[in-house]
Parts: structure tokens; sequence; C-alpha cells
């Protein structure tokens, strides 16, 4: 009868050591139905939701690390600890202002918005939003600003757009819902075809230069419809 107890209690003991990963294995993640525990020495340790793998060191407390392991949301459980649900970090608010668009092919309804400090009509999705007065400001999320000038430097007809930290064009003005420059009076921009179909660069046209080896078109700019 010993030897019975004794055997049951050999067995009991390696099936508790086998229930261990070992050094450098997995221990958890989504879809894991193994060992959730590392032998001595070890923790299991988070590389990412699917993933939980027994790294060198100890846990900073008596307990030991696990993952759970069901296809719900991400969770990461510590024990004597409330669980965690993975959370994605999100976007700032929309800035307030207006859009500038343009309503003529081949940008009809594209949105002027800052790619990389420059300004672009592209995508509605990543339009950016404009106070508009003598000066037109770009309201960014985190609260800062930039303002859409005129590079009345450029030799052509044509001037680029640039965004500055401080006005230097300050006869914009709004003609309806048109864009203008008053000083001259000028309201007619070219739209610029650029590698990615979706991003056009813009001018304002003074005259009638155009880019040379670029295909651009004349367009105006507006506020979104107020119809």
């Amino acid at each position: 009868m010993r030897q019975f107890i004794f055997a049951s209690f050999f067995l009991f003991s390696v099936s508790g050591v086998n229930a261990q990963s070992s050094a450098w294995g997995q221990c958890g993640g989504i879809g894991w139905s193994g060992a959730t525990t590392c032998v001595s020495g070890y923790t299991c340790t988070v590389s990412n939701p699917y993933y939980s793998q027994c790294l060198p060191g100890t846990a900073s407390s008596s307990s030991t690390t696990s993952i759970v392991t069901s296809s719900a949301t991400p969770t990461t459980t510590i024990s004597g600890s409330t669980s965690q649900t993975a959370t994605t970090t999100s976007t700032g608010a929309t800035p307030t202002g207006s859009q500038i668009r343009a309503d003529q092919d081949p940008v009809y309804h594209f949105y002027l918005q800052n790619q990389g400090g420059v300004p672009v009509l592209g995508p509605e999705g990543s339009s950016g939003y404009f106070t508009i007065g003598d000066t037109i400001t770009l309201n960014n999320a985190d609260g800062s600003s930039l303002y859409l000038n005129v590079n009345e430097s450029a030799p052509n007809s044509y001037k680029p757009l640039v965004l500055s930290k401080s006005a230097t064009t300050t006869d914009w003005a709004l003609e309806g819902d048109t864009i203008i420059e008053t000083s001259p009076r000028e309201l007619n921009f070219l739209a610029c075809a650029t590698s990615n179909a979706n991003i056009y660069n813009v001018y304002l046209q003074e005259g009638n230069d155009n880019p040379p080896g670029l295909t651009c078109s004349m367009v105006s700019l507006h506020l979104p419809c107020l119809c």
C-alpha cells in the first residue's frame, strides 16, 4: 500500500514538473493550450498577444505571469492583479476650421493638406483644417499651427505654396466660397500630378508658365459645399 501511495505521489510530482514550459519555450498566447508557467530561473514574458516565451530571470513577485489563451480580445492576466485589455493608440481630435477642396477634374474633391511640410491636394481622410482670413492657418491636431504662404520669390508664374511658422502672405480672402489672393486678385491654381495618383502638388498661377515635364491642370480652391 505504501509503495502504491509513493508511486502515485512520484507520478504526480513528475506531472507537475512537466506542466512547466522549458527554458526559451512558449508559455502563452492566444490559442496556446500548453503550460503557462516556466521552469525555475525563467519567467513567462509577453512578446505579443499571440506569443509568450520563457526568458531568463525571475518575476518581480512570487507569482508567475501567464497569458489568457482565449480567442477573444487579447488580455494579459497577472496573478494578484486586475486584467488589462489590450488597446490601440487613438489619434488626436479633429482640428477646428474649414477644409479647402478642389471641385474640378482631375482633383475633384481632393483636399488641401500637409504632406511632410508641403501643402498638397489629396484624399479627404487626411484633409487639413484651416482658419481663413487675411492669412490662412493650418490647424494641427496637437494644437500647433502653420501658415499657408505663396513663395513669391519663385522665378516663374507658377508660385509654390508653402507652410511656414509665420505669415508672409497676408492678402488671402474668400470670394463666395472661393479662395483668392487679393493683391493682385488671383484665383487660379495649378494641380500637378505626382507619382502617387492620390497626391497632387499645388501652385498659385499668376500667368501662363507650366512646370516642365509635369501634367498640370488649372483649378480653383473652395470651401466644402455649403448647399
